[in-house]
């Protein structure tokens, strides 16, 4: 038997699909395997190529198949949907990934460690309690105004309705609505110290990451937009310029161009959405700081703001934030503020 040179390997819970060929592309092995089942095979054959979607699970499997030698490569999967032949099955799935893997244009996902994905998924909690909060506060606001009581928009109007719940001296709310708007304001309170907490923990992850602390200097970045960069890029060098990042974030327009004529739309929102929502946060700050003290620092940013909207104008700075971090992160240098332009 031909010795295996290259693997596709279609992840899931439990049962996983194997497909392996040798080096003239001839099949050597097809078979499904248990999860428990997974290393041990790997584990008997020589080392060779690898290739697993980047999907859940993906990166424990990398780092595993990596320990027992072999060359594991994760691409996106959205890029080896179209070697899939017809009809979608684990055995077709994995057909495709032995093949996506061999392309030599073909764009791979670096493995992150333990540390980067316990960074992202602190990020991804914070994020999920920020919501549940915004749910919280929705859900009191119309339980109220089923009684005719109604606030002001913002913090302040949040915290006058939950007085008017703890003290229980509106006689419009009955004593049943009553008991469900204090466990509501409960969940909310506990939901509120779970967020700051997590907020601590991404500041002291940040204080001990001197890259993080780096990116930190670029207007628009502060400690949870410099940890989330830093743990989902773990390679800069995967992307060939500023451009390719902000491209894989989702920050460039779409395009539909052919005959030589360019058409571009907006922006693809490819990518990674949480990067991208934190990255138009911050340019908005930015925005919002500059119309106070005065574009000295950005006259692009003054002449783009002349003829587009603020929203158009953030993007297009959140664009070159992610470009600027590219850059930093790619060569090791320090953030170098440009020079105030004269009045």
């Amino acid at each position: 038997m031909e010795e295996i040179t290259t693997i596709g390997l279609d992840i899931a819970k439990s049962v996983f699909q194997v497909h392996g060929i040798d080096a003239s592309g001839s099949v050597i092995v097809l078979r499904q395997l248990r999860r428990r089942q997974v290393l041990p095979f790997f584990r008997k054959l020589p080392a060779c190529l690898v290739g697993i979607e980047a999907c859940a699970t993906a990166h424990h499997w990398g780092r595993e198949l990596l320990a027992l030698g072999h060359e594991v490569k994760l691409m996106p999967p959205r890029y080896v949907k179209p070697y899939v032949k017809r009809n979608k099955n684990d055995a077709a799935d994995a057909e495709a990934i032995c093949e996506a893997v061999t392309r030599p244009n073909m764009r791979f996902v670096p493995i992150k460690t333990p540390e980067q994905q316990s960074v992202l998924m602190l990020h991804r909690t914070r994020a999920l309690f920020v919501r549940q909060r915004t749910m919280l506060i929705n859900a009191i606001r119309a339980h109220l105004a089923e009684f005719g009581i109604v606030a002001g928009v913002g913090r302040n109007g949040v915290e006058k309705l939950l007085e008017l719940i703890t003290t229980g001296e509106d006689e419009r709310i009955p004593p049943a609505a009553r008991e469900c708007l204090m466990a509501l304001a409960a969940q909310l309170e506990l939901v509120k110290r779970q967020i700051l907490d997590a907020d601590r923990r991404v500041l002291a992850w940040h204080r001990s990451s001197e890259l993080s602390q780096r990116l930190e200097a670029i207007p628009g970045v502060g400690p949870l937009i410099a940890t989330a960069l830093v743990a989902s890029v773990p390679d800069p060098g995967v992307f060939r310029s500023g451009r390719d990042l902000s491209a894989w974030i989702g920050l460039v327009p779409k395009q539909n161009s052919t005959g030589g004529k360019e058409r571009l739309g907006s922006i693809s929102k490819a990518g990674n959405r949480y990067l991208r929502s934190l990255l138009v946060v911050g340019a908005l700050s930015v925005i919002r700081r500059a119309k106070q003290l005065g574009y000295t620092r950005h006259p692009w940013l003054v002449r783009l703001m002349e003829r587009r909207s603020v929203k158009i104008a953030a993007i297009a700075l959140a664009n070159k934030i992610a470009r600027i971090a590219w850059a930093m992160m790619a060569r090791n240098e320090r953030y170098r503020a440009p020079l105030p332009t004269p009045a």
